[in-house]
């Protein structure tokens, strides 16, 4: 796929538009579900404004496909940030788990995606802390390093390390306690029926 990309990024470079067509095809999907996150709704408009941008300003890109990712992605969230701005949609941070980094569930994200769904898996990555579900999304949903996440969100990679271990030992949590109520409901429901309760029966 790597070499893929720099064939494709070569072309686009030149003006091709079947390059930035392979280019698109490959990494708008995780671009989509990062944005998601970010602007909702809003999210394929703004997508669409990255592409153009990219795509204009790809010529003068100097870099691999690896540095395109994180380019393409810095512009997305340049445009998700201005999104927000325009709509009055900043989201509070909501609460979350805060832990020190360590010791759960460290596929939590891939988890609920398979598990869950898509959609399902990016609700409840939405209810994390904006920081800590940033680099949950771009290090599982778009795969990037924590370097590459670091120049795209302006943060050490040590940090955002830290902001993923975070995020998704919250994943983790937020699976836990969705799964106590139909572990309760089914523990109650093969229970044996109370005395009282054979006699009103039999009555």
């Amino acid at each position: 796929m790597g070499a893929e990309l720099d064939a494709a990024l070569l072309a686009a470079r030149r003006g091709d538009s079947e390059g930035v067509t392979a280019l698109w095809r490959a990494l708008n999907p995780p671009l989509e579900r990062y944005l998601a996150a970010l602007v909702g709704q809003a999210a394929q408009d703004v997508a669409s404004e990255t592409w153009l941008q990219a795509a204009r300003d790809v010529p003068g890109f100097r870099g691999d496909a690896h540095g395109f990712r994180v380019w393409l992605f810095r512009i997305a969230r340049n445009r998700a940030v201005d999104e927000q701005r325009l709509e009055g949609r900043r989201r509070e941070e909501p609460l979350g788990m805060r832990g020190d980094s360590g010791g759960a569930a460290p596929d939590a994200a891939t988890v609920a995606e398979e598990r869950l769904g898509t959609d399902r898996a990016m609700a409840l990555i939405a209810r994390l802390p904006k920081e800590q579900a940033e680099a949950v999304l771009l290090r599982s949903v778009a795969g990037l390093d924590a370097r590459a996440c670091g120049a795209i969100l302006g943060k050490r990679p040590g940090a955002v390390r830290i902001a993923a271990m975070r995020g998704l030992r919250g994943l983790a949590a937020i699976l836990e306690q969705e799964q106590e109520p139909e572990t309760t409901q089914l523990s109650q429901a093969g229970r044996a029926p109370s005395r009282g309760a054979v006699s009103e029966v039999r009555e």
